[in-house]
Formats: C-alpha cells, structure tokens, sequence
C-alpha cells in the first residue's frame, strides 16, 4: 500500500473515530463541506482545484493527496492539476511579498 493511501485511510479512519464521539460535529462538517465543494456557480472540478491549492498553502499533506485525487475525478488533468499549484505556489509567495512590501517596510520605519 502506498504512503499517500496510508495517509488518507489514516485521516478516514480518524474522523470515523471522531465522528462516533461526536457526531453532530462530524455530520455537520460532511455536510457542510459536501455542499460547499459540489458543483453550483463554479463546477466541481474548479472546486477541487482550487481546494488543492489551499491544501499546498497550509501544508496539509492528507488534504493535498485527497484533494488531487478527488480533482483527478472530477475530470482534471495532470496538467490542470498542476496548473493549481503553481497558482497556489505564486499566490503563497505574493503572500509573503506583499507582508514584506508592507509590515516589515512599517516595522523599519516605525
């Protein structure tokens, strides 16, 4: 079995347990992100991808795997794929830009 496929039942298997100790946050959460992530104004695909993207941001592993699969089924291609993260990776990094253009300049002149 695969690290990534480790991960993700571990993540699974996790919320299950969690979910059986407090299930009206667990319901609420699926439920919650299972309508925020289907298809509406935007599609779907474009969700995942975009998802995807705030998985590499937060640097969470689980999420990355699960999110690239779920866009993968979603109808995205590799290309696509990585598309979103080099979006996210300008994006991340505009981030930080954008903190040194404006509270570091503040913080050297204050």
């Amino acid at each position: 079995m695969s690290q990534k496929i480790d991960k993700v039942r571990a993540y699974k298997d996790g919320i299950q347990a969690f979910g059986e100790s407090m299930p009206g946050v667990a319901e609420a959460y699926h439920e919650f992100t299972g309508k925020s992530l289907a298809a509406g104004e935007l599609d779907a695909k474009t969700k995942q991808l975009i998802a995807l993207g705030i998985s590499l941001f937060a640097n969470n592993e689980v999420c990355t795997f699960y999110h690239t699969e779920e866009a993968r089924s979603k109808g995205a291609t590799d290309a696509e794929i990585r598309e979103a993260a080099a979006a996210a990776a300008a994006v991340s990094s505009g981030h930080i830009l954008s903190q040194g253009a404006t509270r570091v300049e503040q913080a050297l002149t204050q």
